[in-house]
């Protein structure tokens, strides 16, 4: 387990972790697997807790690893629809927060705004796991982080190239964690799309300290090239549907294609999974040689099981 004593924090984005930290959780997520694949599946270090999961927007992955990384620690997880809660019928988030402290060791909520999380944390008594807000989604860049630095064997003056929506919510944590990390990131985004400036700030702020470089351009293929990781995301985003003609429209040219992964030489292609396969990225792309996107599925399990471990008191 990591030396760093993260008992009792909240997560709800990376900019309040430093860099030491970051990497302390993505080192646990990898002993964790390295334990799991040694025949180690149940590690109960959590053995007696139990994790609240309340979920406002549907999921595949976060719901499903985080309920297998909990029982797998030993805890026991409780999923719960925002409409089988209270708050479906009015209550506040400030008393299901304080009731549910009195439950639970742990609360991990993916939510529709980013407040709703803040003031989760602000009136519970035990830590809060972002799950997914509209403004960062921080487990998944952790996860991607283990994955690159599995694949690449280094994290700091890797080069990432993200193509497709600069205001995308994985993007937004990749820029925090990765400037941390002291990864360089090229993103490629139509000029309406750009992250936001609450993100850009907090990313711009840690590459400052560790020297990463952080652009934002509109060609995608300037940004692959030299590229070590080629990223991208869905064009549009739960929430997002009265958008969609027009967002399909204008991000047509950000397609992920072999011609963008054969630009880019050696890039290993990343997507953080659902996949709108012929919109954002080609079969040939998600099947194809250069894709980690199942191994960095599964590190999502590994690096929540490290989250919940060091997190819950």
């Amino acid at each position: 387990m990591s030396l760093y004593n993260l008992k009792g924090r909240d997560l709800l984005w990376l900019a309040d972790y430093t860099s030491e930290e970051i990497r302390a959780i993505i080192q646990t997520g990898l002993e964790m697997k390295r334990r799991y694949y040694s025949g180690e599946r149940v590690i109960e270090v959590l053995k007696g807790r139990s994790i609240a999961m309340i979920f406002e927007k549907p999921s595949t992955r976060t719901r499903v690893s985080f309920d297998v990384a909990a029982t797998q620690l030993g805890a026991h997880p409780l999923y719960l629809g925002w409409n089988e809660l209270q708050l479906g019928r009015g209550e506040t988030i400030a008393d299901t927060a304080r009731v549910l402290s009195r439950y639970v060791d742990a609360i991990v909520a993916r939510v529709k705004r980013h407040q709703t999380l803040e003031e989760l944390a602000k009136h519970a008594d035990v830590p809060v796991i972002n799950g997914l807000s509209d403004l960062v989604h921080p487990v998944q860049a952790l996860g991607d982080y283990m994955t690159i630095l599995e694949k690449k064997g280094r994290l700091e003056g890797v080069k990432l190239a993200f193509i497709g929506d600069g205001g995308d919510n994985v993007l937004h944590s990749l820029l925090i964690a990765g400037a941390k990390l002291g990864v360089n990131i090229t993103v490629a985004t139509p000029s309406k799309y750009k992250p936001h400036p609450r993100v850009m700030e907090a990313a711009l702020e840690a590459a400052r300290e560790t020297g990463a470089e952080i652009k934002i351009i509109e060609d995608p293929r300037e940004a692959v090239r030299g590229a070590d990781v080629v990223y991208t995301d869905v064009w549009v985003s739960m929430g997002q549907e009265g958008e969609a003609e027009e967002r399909l429209r204008i991000f047509r040219p950000y397609q992920v294609n072999r011609e963008l992964m054969e630009l880019a030489g050696g890039a290993i292609f990343m997507h953080c999974l659902p996949a709108m396969r012929g919109q954002e990225v080609t079969d040939e792309v998600m099947d194809g040689p250069w894709s980690v996107v199942w191994d960095q599925a599964e590190n999502r399990l590994h690096v929540q099981k490290a989250v919940l471990a060091l997190l819950t008191p």
